[in-house]
């Protein structure tokens, strides 16, 4: 096998003796993390089957409900405990969460965490079935669900329910994700050593792979669907109502769970405004966050084509060079190395730069460079230089530590004129992500980053996060088809003239009031959806009535408005959609994982979790199964469902890359050498 570009081969198959206080003299090593793939796993390699996958998705206009069916059987004669961890987009409302054992159903109660923890450990003490689902502690994109004391011969089924809004892509589309693929994350802190992120799987090749996934996907919406593409092979599509109104595909019968699932749904219509009411639980109090009416308006602000000053800006790119950017974009074999389509990205950017802004270039791993000291004036000369240095680069610099060069570039001095746009190029494989969103967030009146996640299995949490929390976009890049677009669509954006005085205004019945729900929005972009939550209290009129939202803001000095009328009758919904991604949308403003939040904002998340229904970092789901009283003699085997070797995986299980300072990093881990006995990729080459 050859090597990646930048990597060495390393011929001993015998592990590399350490030092007794090696933990003393490298301070930069970093417990090691494995890619993770969808699946009930556990650390003595002998699984139990996960037969089937089934997905049922849902998305009416720009929300998506999905409820996904995970069935399993335990073939042993002993009885197990099981942990499965699986990736889920950040965006994603978690608010059910139940197991069907042997045609009994099981529904689960949300709790505080640790509270659930121990009523989970309790309940198996006393020979109880139990299982519990919880968020990973240190990023929003991982979660994991216990399943404890399942008997041999039992079957179990299963299913979480999910509701998410979908972003729109630049190029239009709307774009919606199921994830499989968890890369390594590096970890930032010894902190994060507990996080579920840590635990390994076995490799198998892609066609010993036991389970399948089946996906069915209706899509509705008043615009009507043009098209609906995907990443994998799809059925036809079938239209189901006049007008293209309705629309159904599913995945091509006995696909894999070995890549991220993409659906990109074009619609024919999709910068209309609209408003969406719906009423609240009958059984919560009327002017509680789930017993009051709640509205989604979705605004595309109509902003005139008006550019700032071509040369105004400083653009600091930052590169990821660790290890992990010398895999594949995706599972095939002849796609892009990670590496080579950031540089590309990057040089797109590069080139479409304003003559007369600054400019600067920094890669990171466990180390940082950067192309010049210090912001160099854009010139013809100096884009040429950086053009040449670009297309050096490789993936040589160890881990993934982002956090420091972060720090370097918040404190350097500021270019009067000159705001700072931050474009940030990375696969996300970050253990402690909320650690760097907590900074970006530090310094978001300074900047505006935008964020790029390349390959599949970048971290949504960190990606969309960092991007969030400052006004930038977030993008995805998994393949060359749709790069220039995003990424010239991201360069656009950051170039635009800026909007302020931003203010939302409600003209309602007397006795009827909003209250906003969504955070103070402080920067929009042109042709961007923005969408608005917000709480109606107060008396709904008895007759048909409407109300009218305006969305107010200043651009180069002239005042602008936009105004959407909309009825005032709220329609039922049993999953109470647009409540529950309220809530998230409120979650996510505060919660940034238990070492990070506020003892206020914990307390904050944790009361909004419990009344929604909704998941959170504070949270967990437990249910038990009384009617299993049996005791358990002695500790419950673990066991292993096993992951898929995909072909982004194979050219790295048996390589190393070094830094420029000459350490050694294994490019599945990210990490170094010296703690590459519990490395699977090291484990395979002894």
């Amino acid at each position: 096998m050859g090597n990646l570009p930048g990597t060495k081969s390393l011929k001993k198959k015998k592990a590399v003796p350490l030092p007794r206080d090696y933990k003393h003299k490298l301070p930069q090593t970093r417990t090691v993390n494995m890619e993770q793939q969808c699946g009930l796993i556990t650390g003595d390699m002998e699984p139990v089957p996960l037969k089937n996958i089934s997905v049922n998705l849902c998305i009416n206009d720009f929300v998506a409900g999905v409820s996904a069916t995970l069935n399993y059987e335990n073939e042993e004669e002993v009885p197990v405990e099981a942990i499965f961890v699986f990736p889920m987009d950040e965006d994603s409302a978690v608010y059910s969460f139940e197991a069907l054992v042997d045609g009994k159903k099981i529904v689960a109660e949300l709790q505080e965490k640790m509270q659930a923890q121990r009523n989970y450990e309790d309940a198996l003490s006393q020979g109880h079935q139990a299982y519990l689902l919880e968020e990973d502690d240190y990023s929003r994109d991982v979660f994991s669900c216990n399943i404890g004391n399942l008997l041999p011969g039992a079957k179990v089924g299963v299913t979480l329910r999910y509701v998410q809004e979908l972003p729109l892509d630049t190029d239009g589309a709307l774009r919606y994700v199921l994830p499989a693929i968890l890369n390594p994350r590096y970890q930032l802190s010894e902190q994060s050593a507990n996080s579920s992120l840590n635990m390994k799987t076995p490799i198998v090749p892609l066609e010993a792979l036991p389970y399948t996934l089946s996906m069915v996907a209706t899509v509705t919406s008043q615009h009507g669907i043009e098209r609906v593409h995907s990443n994998c092979s799809l059925g036809p599509i079938q239209y189901l109502a006049d007008g293209k109104t309705s629309a159904q595909v599913s995945l091509a019968e006995g696909h894999k769970f070995d890549r991220d699932v993409e659906l990109l749904i074009y619609y024919s219509e999709v910068h209309s405004p609209s408003v969406a009411v719906e009423m609240g639980m009958q059984d919560m109090k009327p002017d509680s966050l789930m017993g009051s009416p709640s509205a989604m308006v979705s605004f595309y602000p109509d902003l005139p084509e008006v550019e700032g000053s071509r040369a105004c800006g400083e653009f600091v790119f930052l590169m990821d060079r660790s290890g992990s950017m010398g895999s594949r974009l995706s599972h095939h074999n002849d796609s892009q190395l990670r590496i080579e389509a950031a540089k590309e990205t990057l040089l797109l950017l590069l080139k479409s730069l304003p003559m007369g802004c600054y400019f600067n270039i920094y890669g990171f791993g466990s180390s940082y460079e950067k192309f010049f000291p210090e912001s160099v004036k854009y010139t013809q000369e100096t884009m040429e230089e950086a053009v040449k240095r670009v297309k050096d680069l490789k993936a040589d610099l160890g881990g993934t530590e982002i956090l420091t060069p972060l720090l370097n570039i918040y404190k350097g001095p500021s270019i009067p004129e000159h705001p700072l746009q931050l474009f940030v190029f990375t696969d996300g494989e970050v253990d402690d992500t909320f650690s760097v969103i907590k900074e970006v967030k530090l310094n978001s009146k300074k900047h505006r980053c935008f964020s790029f996640g390349i390959g599949e299995g970048a971290s949504t949490s960190l990606i969309k996060g960092i991007a969030r929390v400052s006004g930038g976009t977030a993008e995805f890049i998994t393949g060359k088809g749709r790069m220039q677009t995003k990424a010239l669509g991201s360069l656009k954006f950051a170039l635009n003239c800026s909007v302020e005085d931003i203010s939302v205004s409600w003209e309602l019945p007397p006795g009827l009031s909003a209250s906003m729900l969504s955070s103070e929005q402080t920067v929009i972009f042109r042709g961007q959806r923005l969408i608005i939550y917000a709480q109606l209290t107060g008396t709904m009129p008895q007759v048909e009535s409407s109300g009218k939202v305006c969305f107010k803001y200043t651009l180069k000095g002239k005042s602008l408005e936009n105004r959407v009328t909309f009825s005032l009758q709220p329609k039922t919904n049993a999953s109470f959609t647009i409540h529950r991604l309220a809530a998230k949308s409120l979650i996510q403003m505060k919660d940034l994982g238990s070492h990070e939040t506020s003892d206020g904002e914990k307390e904050d998340v944790l009361n909004i979790s419990i009344q929604s229904g909704v998941l959170s970092s504070f949270t967990a789901f437990i249910a038990v199964n009384k009617e299993l009283n049996q005791p358990v003699q002695g500790p419950l085997a673990p066991r292993v469902i096993p992951r898929p070797m995909t072909f982004s995986y194979l050219p790295t299980l048996c390589q190393y890359s070094s830094d420029v300072s000459g350490r050694i990093f294994c490019t599945a881990c990210d990490l170094q050498l010296c703690l590459l006995s519990s490395c699977q990729g090291f484990q395979k080459i002894q």
